[in-house]
């Protein structure tokens, strides 16, 4: 029969207290168990419910309370500087213009002709196309019969993750963050600057 406690070790003994076979190692010369021991311990620290020795107060010790740390700004506080003057509702149009490109279109025409708008709507519009045609390219690959084959479980998987990018976007430029879209930022940067 095996120890209580371990397994696949042969048991020697019953412990006298709770009668479960128990090992050589876990025996004591008084023949209980390590559970046994330890229940006997807890009720004896139970009755004299105080334990010897004494704790020094804090003063005593030598502890000082470290210094408290300011708390880190809000999200709000960290935008770009360049979005800190734009108004809400031009941040709501541009943010909204990645989902839906006709608003990016219109974020254009905004009255504040802020430098940040006008750089992340036609940064909307690019991404926007971008996608189109990555879906017109990707359709007209897999009209090919042989060569288009490995190109159409490709064409499911553009439209979940055009439209996950176009959200992710849209939020930070709500938080007034330079969003920076692969292949368009570049084009559009070049694009302003001449």
């Amino acid at each position: 029969m095996d120890c209580y406690y371990h397994h696949a070790v042969p048991s020697l003994a019953l412990c006298s207290g709770c009668r479960q076979p128990i090992c050589g190692t876990c025996r004591s010369e008084q023949g209980d168990c390590p559970g046994c021991r330890l229940a006997a311990r807890l009720d004896a620290a139970g009755v004299t419910r105080e334990l010897p020795g004494r704790v020094p107060p804090r003063s005593e010790r030598g502890y000082a309370p470290p210094p408290p740390q300011p708390p880190p700004p809000p999200m709000y506080q960290q935008a770009a500087p360049a979005a800190v003057a734009v108004r809400a509702e031009s941040r709501a149009l541009v943010a909204l213009g990645y989902p839906f490109w006709p608003l990016a279109l219109l974020a254009l025409f905004d009255g504040s002709r802020s430098p940040f708008v006008r750089k992340q709507a036609w940064q909307a519009l690019g991404f926007n196309f971008g996608i189109y045609g990555l879906w017109f390219a990707l359709s007209a690959i897999t009209a090919i019969p042989v060569i288009g084959w490995p190109a159409f479980p490709l064409l499911p998987f553009v439209i979940p993750v055009a439209f996950v990018a176009s959200v992710v976007y849209g939020f930070k430029v709500w938080h007034g963050e330079d969003v920076r879209v692969p292949f368009v930022s570049d084009y559009v940067e070049r694009s302003t600057a001449a």
